[in-house]
């Protein structure tokens, strides 16, 4: 169910909810002025592209989302992918790229596929929010010390001519950076600047000192992007040719999936906090359609953003109201206080982005995964916190799910086990048909687990090398949740096998699935009539008969 529908229907759009929702809408907003032009200039777009992107895409979500208190917006999370993107097909490649991932995300929430992408375990998700909070906050060393342009197209050549300009840092860009990021941090402890948010204390700071002083050599969106519009964007439809979607699928798809991770995590979080329940698949055709739409209006990827949303939830939001509220005062703050936007310095906007990678970056969280987690998982949390620092966020999250997939499946098929049954666990059954002992030349096996490929060997083996030839062997399926091709190919080979050696094979108690797959596979004709048993007590009897000697 849309959001605002249910909302609507619980009674959150009542006189009595809007004054919480109005002042909520207001900070946040607020909030995501100084974060919208941040991350858009990071992403290497204008600044003003951030606020459309927030103001269109937060709107969208709120009306059309899965989650009644999600915010939505440019997130610190798309930096790395959308900056690489704007380098190499540039902004108009990135709106056709996140039109086509706004597809991508309508699709997967029409498919009612939302739930699948919560499955991506967490050292993956631990390990490349880490590793994007590192590439963040690296990327802001430029505009944080007011360094010259730097070279480099991986990231360790960066960090190193990073390393090599230090020496040549910028005093007054340096100092006016250092004193916002001191703001950021000490703002909350403040009881005089404890109600205000710390980005925007941060940022009308170093503008203030920035428009009594200015200082020769700091950089403002006014000298890098010239001044911001004092408007709202008008329509317009960026080129599309079947030879430029098809050069941009790769980037569409990593940013719909990411996208996907993080406004279903901010979800996660929102329903944590405030005691609801969202609907994944809802909150994928709301992103799907707010990326449709946004990049027609000049912005670029949008997703659900856990920091706005948990301030939406600390100041009383109850409904989506508080996220139109938050769009509202966006368009208000570009119509009548854009101008004042030209003095506002990048180095403030870059000590925001470095609060906001070392939020990212959990490192509490990812210290104690390596104390505590499994060795698998710690491996497979500094392979994808590697590769995602060194290498590629897209193949650093793949090769990160494989991993855990493998190492999943092998836990799986290690806790199959194919056992034979002795006499003394038969108790019930043999008294039950009143006899006293398992007749002479039949053996009973049962297996425990998934009979999946992963397991498929383990089963071949025990069954394939009984100590001594029985003239019937019994298979109990009972505790068999689920199998694949691979298991029900492996047990008819088995069967074949035993056959040839002359020996009477009887299956027994498997659940409805599982018998469904095995008359399909052919297994039931292949073992013959009367050779499946809806219990094994039927089994044991039934191997008394004359036919079941044959």
């Amino acid at each position: 169910m849309i959001a605002v529908r249910e909302a609507w229907k619980a009674g959150l759009f009542k006189r009595e909810h809007w004054m919480r929702n109005l002042v909520s809408g207001l900070i946040v907003g607020v909030v995501a002025l100084p974060l919208a032009m941040a991350f858009a200039i990071a992403s290497g777009v204008k600044p003003e592209q951030g606020i459309y992107t927030a103001i269109i895409g937060g709107l969208l979500v709120s009306l059309l989302g899965g989650s009644r208190l999600q915010i939505a917006g440019p997130t610190g999370a798309f930096i790395v992918i959308l900056a690489g993107v704007t380098a190499k097909y540039g902004v108009e490649g990135l709106q056709l790229a996140t039109m086509m991932a706004g597809a991508i995300l309508l699709v997967l929430g029409i498919t009612r596929l939302g739930a699948v992408i919560k499955f991506i375990p967490d050292p993956v998700i631990v390990g490349f929010t880490a590793g994007i909070g590192i590439i963040i906050w690296v990327g802001q060393w430029r505009d944080f010390f007011g360094l010259p342009e730097i070279e480099g197209g991986h990231f360790h050549e960066k960090l190193w001519h990073l390393l090599q300009a230090l020496p040549d840092l910028h005093i007054a860009t340096t100092l006016l950076a250092t004193c916002s990021l001191a703001l950021l941090i000490l703002a909350p402890r403040l009881p005089v600047l404890k109600r205000l948010p710390g980005p925007l204390v941060a940022m009308v700071f170093a503008t203030l000192v920035q428009s009594l002083f200015h200082f020769d050599g700091v950089a403002t969106i006014g000298t890098a992007f010239g001044a911001i519009p004092q408007g709202l964007p008008s329509l317009t439809w960026p080129e599309i040719s079947l030879a430029r979607v098809i050069e941009l699928i790769g980037p569409a798809f990593a940013i719909a999936m990411l996208g996907a991770i993080e406004s279903l995590l901010s979800a996660v979080v929102a329903d944590g906090m405030a005691g609801t329940r969202h609907d994944s698949n809802q909150e994928l055709i709301g992103q799907g359609v707010a990326n449709l739409v946004v990049p027609l209006f000049g912005g670029f990827a949008a997703t659900g953003a856990i920091a706005r949303t948990a301030t939406n939830i600390r100041n009383g939001a109850t409904g989506p109201l508080a996220g139109i509220i938050h769009a509202l005062t966006l368009v208000l703050i570009i119509l009548f206080l854009a101008p004042l936007a030209s003095n506002i310095p990048l180095c403030a906007l870059a000590a925001i982005l470095f609060v906001v990678a070392y939020n990212m970056s959990e490192l509490k969280h990812f210290k104690r995964m390596l104390q505590r987690a499994p060795r698998a998982d710690i491996a497979i949390l500094l392979v994808t916190f590697t590769l995602t620092v060194f290498s590629d966020l897209v193949i650093a999250v793949n090769i990160g799910v494989i991993l855990a997939m493998l190492q999943f499946m092998r836990r799986m098929a290690s806790s199959v086990e194919v056992q034979q049954v002795v006499e003394e666990e038969l108790a019930n059954e043999l008294h039950s048909n009143g006899q006293a002992s398992l007749p002479s030349g039949v053996m009973v096996y049962t297996i425990e687990g998934p009979l999946f490929f992963g397991a498929a060997e383990t089963f071949e083996r025990a069954l394939s090398q009984t100590h001594t030839d029985p003239e019937l062997l019994v298979v109990c399926l009972k505790r068999v949740p689920f199998m694949d091709i691979t298991g029900l190919q492996t047990l008819e080979e088995v069967i074949q096998q035993l056959h040839e050696r002359q020996i009477v094979v009887k299956l027994c108690e498997a659940n409805g699935k599982v018998l469904g797959k095995l008359e399909r596979a052919g297994i039931l004709r292949l073992l013959g009539p009367g050779h499946y048993h809806q219990t094994l007590g039927t089994a044991l009897l039934e191997a008394q008969a004359p036919a079941a000697q044959n």
